[in-house]
């Protein structure tokens, strides 16, 4: 009888470790959908609270599902490569490209408003769970380079999207924004350069950490709530830019990268199931 009782009450961590990321995830997916309906302060409040709630996503998710030392390296180990990057790149223009951000985005530390290293944060964690989700069919002598690898091609190809809508919003400029993707007018090449590079070394220093920190016995709650927000982030961007925004070369790269991507999973999806 007592072992009755007990065991809703214990099972009850258990549900809040999987509910707790997927309430985040779909109130980022709410947030994100008033961004192109909104103007002004109000999109600017609306930005913040994306970025907040997407970066709050990705510590809770790796706390659930790797562990609280995990959560806690990943949260410093993002805002300090994040700082370290920004700062270098805003005071030499390497890797990125020369730009400059806006009193819009708020206080800032090394001339990096605090907003950067959580969007990064919010990008990162989940570009690496889809990554090991895409290597997981690679033999083993390979997986680790080519989860790198993937990572940072997904970090990257998600600020394809969204670099050209926070320069629409003012958010930020470049000194010389061509030339530039085919369609994007407004943001360099060397962004995108700077962005793989960034992402290979942030995503392996990610691999390590995940490697060192994950407790062996953590539970295993799935990725689906952070590739929720990295999906909708990137084809829910690409409608929004499409049908709202006025930024349909950006709309089209959105849905042009997430295309082989999708692919891959359906692939590893059909190969599952037999």
């Amino acid at each position: 009888m007592t072992a009755a009782v007990a065991a809703p009450t214990s099972a009850r961590p258990k549900a809040a470790r999987r509910v707790l990321p997927l309430l985040l995830a779909a109130a980022l997916v709410l947030t994100a959908i008033a961004y192109p309906l909104s103007s002004g302060t109000a999109r600017d409040t609306v930005s913040w609270t994306i970025v907040v709630l997407g970066s709050l996503l990705s510590v809770v998710h790796a706390g659930c599902s790797h562990g609280v030392r995990t959560a806690a390296t990943l949260l410093a180990l993002v805002a300090l490569t994040a700082v370290a990057f920004e700062a270098v790149g805003l005071a030499t223009g390497v890797p990125y490209g020369s730009y400059r951000y806006s009193d819009a985005l708020g206080p800032t530390l090394l001339g990096v408003p605090f907003l950067v290293p959580l969007a990064w944060l919010m990008m990162a964690w989940p570009s690496w769970l889809l990554a090991e989700r895409l290597a997981r069919s690679v033999r083993p002598g390979r997986r680790r380079a080519t989860r790198i690898a993937a990572a940072a091609a997904v970090f990257a190809g998600w600020d394809v999207v969204l670099d050209p809508q926070m320069v629409q919003a003012g958010y930020w400029t470049w000194a010389h924004p061509r030339p530039g993707l085919p369609g994007i007018p407004t943001v360099p090449l060397t962004n995108l350069a700077g962005w793989v590079l960034a992402g290979l070394v942030l995503m392996a220093l990610l691999d390590a950490l995940v490697a060192r920190t994950s407790l062996p016995g953590a539970p295993r709650i799935g990725a689906a709530a952070p590739l929720l927000a990295l999906g909708w982030m990137t084809l829910g961007g690409a409608l929004a830019h499409a049908g709202w925004l006025g930024l349909p070369g950006s709309a089209a790269w959105g849905v042009a990268l997430a295309v082989p991507v999708l692919i891959v999973l359906l692939v590893q999806h059909r190969r599952n199931r037999r």
